[in-house]
């Protein structure tokens, strides 16, 4: 059973996601679209939003937690106070939803912020906290490795 659901990763995949953001030539058009995904992606429940699951490092409030599904793939649940953080968190969602353990340890998490058109418009305190949410997925992964 999973915990929590959202339509990322699987409803919305990372070709909608270029799709939408490619057209988008100015950086305020693309932070209305992070808020707009951080609208799809449900509040987690108090109980998840739990010390184990909380990123430090973080400009807002960030949980990531994840389950071990039964066909070795992870799914992901995640969510922050802040709405541009949250529709970060739903971009990184779509990247790392149903994968594996050993496809994560594989993947360049940054390159979707980066083919968004995304990652060079965030402040360093925003890319450090987006860092430490990536290392995270990273730590989970080699743990199950």
């Amino acid at each position: 059973m999973i915990l929590t659901s959202h339509p990322f990763g699987s409803d919305i995949d990372k070709q909608q996601l270029l799709s939408l953001f490619t057209p988008l030539t100015y950086w305020e058009d693309r932070f209305r679209e992070l808020i707009k995904l951080a609208n799809h992606l449900p509040s987690l429940a108090d109980e998840l939003k739990c010390p184990d699951n909380e990123v430090s490092h973080c400009e807002n409030r960030v949980w990531l937690g994840y389950q071990s599904l039964e066909n070795g793939k992870l799914h992901f649940y995640a969510d922050s106070e802040g709405r541009i953080v949250k529709g970060l968190l739903a971009v990184l969602l779509t990247e790392i939803e149903g994968k594996t353990a050993n496809e994560l340890v594989n993947i360049q998490l940054t390159d979707i912020f980066q083919q968004l058109g995304i990652w060079q418009h965030l402040s360093h305190s925003r890319q450090n906290g987006l860092n430490a949410v990536m290392n995270k997925v990273i730590d989970i992964a080699n743990r199950l490795v």
